[in-house]
């Protein structure tokens, strides 16, 4: 059954303004069993949509992006995979510790901000959505986002600096998000990252999905690396960590990748340079926007601390260029739409853009290098 919209309050709201106690929500850390599809009554995307612009309506509308084209001559026999990849800023951070001094408070309230995050979403429909800094997973993004059809997984940080916050949600940490009727589970692994040999504070999720309409199968993975300067080193011994464990569950490439993540580090550093460099085979997705399709994106984040402004390029979409092909990207805010007070703002919910990317699998399935 669709919930219907009630002229007061409806079925559906009651889901979307509820929010679990702190005490709730730790409760359910340990137990990150995925939610019964058949026991869920299913949500009406377009009711989703209406109820969250109901609770914004004294907000400005949201930012108009396009999509830019890049297919190539190459035609596809399936449907696009719409891949998402968002860094949603963890809520406990952005009210607590972010220090984004230009963004009033009043711009932060969850029960606000998380219907522009599922605004976001629903306006753009990946079939495969991959997040950063979710703190509000058992609470919003699980019981939402299982009643749209996706199949849900969460992987908290180990020390997640959203607990040092007084009434925090819980640990933030990575969240992946596939629609069921697309594709079939065929492995997960929950990955927390090393460095130096020793157990780090990020992690990572990984895995392998059969697309039900070709029957091929890719690997989709989503990390966020250790965040501010000083710390490249670490990084880069974090993603030679995540490249070593993809390479295993990729079979050494043999399955088609697709990794989504806040690296946190710009295109200069040597973490980039090694997935860049990697025996996988992986290109940056949004470099593809560029005119001579080698440049990343001049900023996925720009914000304003007490320290200064800050314009970085720090996330990513990688895939595997001998077995997929990018068809379309999202394009990016302008300078104009973000603002001087730059993000995140009453307009846009996070201080990172979200990436979008629509795929294609290359139609030569024995080709590798």
């Amino acid at each position: 059954a669709v919930c219907s919209m009630g002229n007061s309050t409806s079925r559906l709201y009651s889901v979307l303004a509820k929010t679990l106690s702190s005490g709730a929500v730790s409760q359910h850390q340990d137990c990150l069993e995925q939610l019964d599809p058949a026991q869920l009554d299913p949500i009406d995307p377009k009711d989703l949509l209406e109820e969250c612009q109901i609770v914004l309506q004294k907000r400005p509308p949201r930012f108009q992006r396009n999509f830019v084209n890049l297919k190539k001559n190459t035609a596809s026999n399936h449907r696009p995979i719409r891949v998402m990849q968002w860094n949603i800023l963890a809520q406990a951070l952005g009210e607590g510790k972010d220090n984004f001094v230009q963004c009033p408070m009043e711009a932060l309230k969850w029960e606000e901000r998380k219907c522009l995050i599922l605004e976001e979403i629903l306006a753009y429909k990946p079939d495969i959505l991959c997040l950063q800094e979710v703190d509000h997973y058992f609470d919003t993004f699980e019981p939402l986002l299982s009643r749209l059809g996706y199949q849900c997984t969460f992987f908290p940080k180990p020390w997640s600096p959203c607990l040092d916050v007084e009434h925090n949600n819980g640990p933030d940490g990575c969240a992946m998000f596939f629609r069921r009727e697309r594709f079939q589970l065929v492995s997960s692994a929950n990955i927390r990252l090393t460095a130096m040999k020793l157990k780090t504070n990020q992690v990572a999720i990984a895995q392998t999905l059969e697309c039900r309409e070709t029957g091929r199968l890719f690997c989709i993975a989503v990390t966020h690396l250790k965040a501010r300067t000083g710390w490249e080193r670490f990084r880069s011994a974090q993603g030679c960590d995540l490249l070593q464990n993809l390479k295993d569950i990729t079979q050494g490439a043999k399955i088609p990748l697709i990794v989504c993540g806040d690296f946190n580090a710009e295109p200069t550093e040597e973490v980039y340079r090694e997935f860049s460099n990697s025996s996988l085979n992986l290109n940056s997705a949004y470099k593809l926007l560029s005119p001579d399709g080698q440049s990343e994106p001049p900023y996925t984040t720009w914000k304003i601390r007490p320290s200064g402004e800050c314009r970085h390029t720090l996330d990513y979409i990688w895939y595997s260029q001998h077995a997929l092909n990018v068809t379309s990207a999202l394009g990016l805010l302008t300078e104009e739409q973000i603002g001087p007070n730059r993000l995140p703002s009453f307009n846009y919910p996070s201080d990172h853009l979200s990436l979008v990317c629509d795929f294609s699998f290359n139609q030569d399935p024995d080709r590798l290098l």
